[in-house]
């Protein structure tokens, strides 16, 4: 359990109905088959031991006591083999009759899991056959010696994965109004499983994938779903093996119906106890709840799971066009609110031609049009400087001019040289204080110019660049209202390709796309030959993998060795993205600045403008992030240490 992995499967035998013996050794070849996989929590169907649709063979006493004795025979099974096991099955007590999950492990039946929504609708008559289940556990005689508990209220912790917490429901249960795994998951319960027998009619499969998607996210829980396949009785009704594992909300792994596929997924225990510590409404209390403990062998888990190496962009188009729609609409009407309440009627914008100023500019031109303002009311101003090339420059003016936005210059090469003069700065000296003088120039323009025309200034720096503090200290860094602080540079970039294929103005997309090819940079040193020098990724790393960095850092409280796992496996896998020339020292490398600016930086981001939260991950001070701006990155620098490359621990 290596990061809080463990690897779960959800199967389906192909049975045969009223036949124990020979779906014992069905379920056995199953269990072979997920010990190969490396799974330790292993789920099978409803009944699977007899068969769902045995209907009133399940009065019959021959059918009911060989399915004990093939319970038992299976559980010896699981003697030796690293997994939990979870079958179906009948099981007598004191005259009643019960549908019951019974988890396995190392040779032992521990306990004893009872349906407790029993249906009689429709095509489902089991109220005929089984008695709804206790909830307090019970003792029940499975045989000579065998005695173990039964009853709703049982998790299933092993000794050795204190982070782990299983239990279970069945079928109906989850169905039903108030689901069991809801009082298992506020006893502490951090992965339900769910022996089910869901018939298929058509469109049944989309409701019961919402549902099981649904109950994960609500719980933030892990979710194995295992139902009925080929081999029940196709009487009246078909199964079609609809096995589905999901995490918090998302489907990680789903079988193709009607075809008893197993499926296997790593669940992220340790992701999921990060959130519920997040959640003050989730307060557990095991009150009434045995736990029954028992022992796995701790292995690393092989990552099988996809690992988006973009967690802030939606991989399908449709989706990505939905959430840049969004994003925009928060980012004006959080300006437009702002402008109206200080009614203000002129928003200034320093404009360099780059992707976050174009961003900034482009959410001005829509709060002002929400509002009915004239968009001449947006002053962009491009302030040229020692490093601005023709193409930035170009680009800004012709971008104001097409938006219909007010254009002012103001060179700010002389202003510099007489402040240089001022502090004795040599101007061949090309250090911070070259590159921060001339950030603050520019700010301090964009200010006094909003004074004079009763104006707010319009900040345009991004999240990505605050989380590593890329930005000048009363610079940059300040503004009245910053519009993209919450969003990331790997987002703007999508947000900007949004904007030019929505706007419907050939002209405008076309200095769009070119601003989006133009490579990110301040531009605070000179240029060479006529293009740009300075180049801010090659400075401070790809913002591909620093936003991959925060995302799990700040949305998720990962540890450093845990993110580096994760960004190899998504960086330097089959599935990362086309163009990545990333190795496992490069990503180390970078992790390691990200860590240390990321830490050194906080006193920037205790002191940001106002601006409006667009996602789950924000380091507004008065939002996401209360951070002590003195805080040692020397924990998270030691543990991602143990990570290097050629590292001997």
């Amino acid at each position: 359990m290596k990061d809080g992995f463990i690897k779960v499967a959800a199967a389906t035998p192909k049975i045969r109905v009223a036949d124990p013996v020979y779906n014992t050794k069905k379920i056995m070849e199953k269990m072979e088959e997920a010990e190969k996989q490396r799974a330790v929590v292993v789920v099978f169907p409803e009944l699977c031991i007899t068969g769902y649709s045995c209907g009133d063979l399940f009065f019959m006493e021959s059918l009911l006591e060989e399915a004990k004795q093939s319970l038992i025979e299976i559980a010896e099974g699981t003697a030796g083999k690293n997994m939990l096991v979870f079958v179906g099955l009948p099981v007598v007590y004191r005259g009643g009759l019960y549908n019951v999950a019974a988890a396995l492990s190392d040779g032992k039946v521990l306990g004893l899991v009872p349906k407790q929504c029993i249906p009689g609708y429709n095509e489902f008559y089991e109220t005929r056959h089984f008695a709804a289940g206790m909830q307090e556990p019970v003792e029940v005689i499975l045989a000579e010696h065998i005695r173990v508990p039964m009853g709703g209220h049982l998790l299933f912790s092993p000794d050795s994965m204190p982070g782990l917490k299983v239990a279970a429901e069945i079928c109906e249960d989850i169905w039903s109004p108030q689901p069991p795994s809801i009082s298992h998951a506020l006893a502490g319960a951090n992965l339900i499983v769910n022996l089910s027998a869901s018939n298929e009619i058509t469109g049944k499969d989309c409701y019961r994938k919402s549902l099981i998607e649904g109950q994960s996210a609500r719980l933030v829980c892990g979710y194995v779903y295992a139902s009925a396949g080929d081999g029940e009785s196709t009487q009246d009704v078909v199964y079609s093996a609809h096995n589905m594992i999901a995490e918090n909300g998302v489907m990680l792994a789903e079988a193709e119906r009607f075809c008893n596929q197993s499926v296997f997924a790593e669940i992220d225990i340790q992701r999921l106890g990060g959130q519920r510590r997040r959640l003050t409404s989730f307060q557990c209390d095991k009150k009434g709840y045995q736990e029954i403990t028992f022992h796995l062998k701790k292995e690393e888990t092989m990552l099988t799971r996809f690992v988006d190496p973009a967690p802030f962009v939606p991989g399908k188009l449709a989706e990505r066009q939905k959430r840049c729609e969004e994003i925009l609409s928060i980012q004006s009407m959080g300006l437009k609110k702002r402008l109206e309440h200080t009614n203000c009627r002129c928003a200034v914008i320093g404009i360099s031609g780059g992707l976050d100023s174009t961003l900034a500019l482009l959410v001005a031109v829509r709060a002002f049009d929400l509002l009915g303002l004239g968009r001449e009311g947006i002053l962009a101003v491009t302030m040229p400087g020692f490093g601005t090339t023709d193409r930035t420059y170009d680009n800004a003016v012709q971008l104001v001019q097409s938006l219909g936005a007010k254009l002012e210059e103001v060179d700010i090469r002389e202003a510099v040289r007489v402040h240089f003069r001022d502090i004795g700065q040599e101007e061949s000296s090309h250090d911070v204080t070259y590159e921060n003088g001339q950030a603050r120039e520019r700010t301090q323009i964009l200010m006094d110019i909003a004074n004079k025309h009763n104006g707010m200034v319009v900040g345009t720096g991004d999240m990505s660049e605050l989380a590593l503090g890329w930005a000048t200290y009363n610079g940059d860094h300040m503004s009245m209202y910053g519009v993209n602080a919450s969003v990331p540079k790997t987002l703007v970039r999508h947000l900007v390709r949004y904007y030019a294929d929505a706007c419907g103005n050939q002209q405008l997309t076309e200095i769009l796309l070119d601003i989006l090819d133009t490579p990110v940079s301040p531009e605070l040193l000179p240029p060479t030959d006529g293009k740009i020098s300075q180049k801010t990724e090659d400075l401070v790393g790809p913002y591909e993998l620093h936003d991959f960095f925060l995302y799990y850092m700040l949305r998720l409280g990962f540890g450093p060795e845990k993110i580096f796992r994760l960004a190899v496996h998504a960086f330097c896998g089959e599935d990362g993205p086309a163009g990545a020339d990333y190795t496992p020292d490069i990503i180390f490398k970078w992790e390691q600045t990200f860590i240390r600016r990321f830490f050194s930086q906080q006193f920037k981001r205790s002191c940001l403008p106002d601006g409006p939260k667009v996602g789950t991950v924000a380091v507004s001070p008065r939002g996401d992030l209360r951070m002590p701006s003195d805080a040692s990155a020397e924990l998270w620098l030691a543990r991602l240490e143990t990570c290097r490359p050629g590292f001997p621990g």
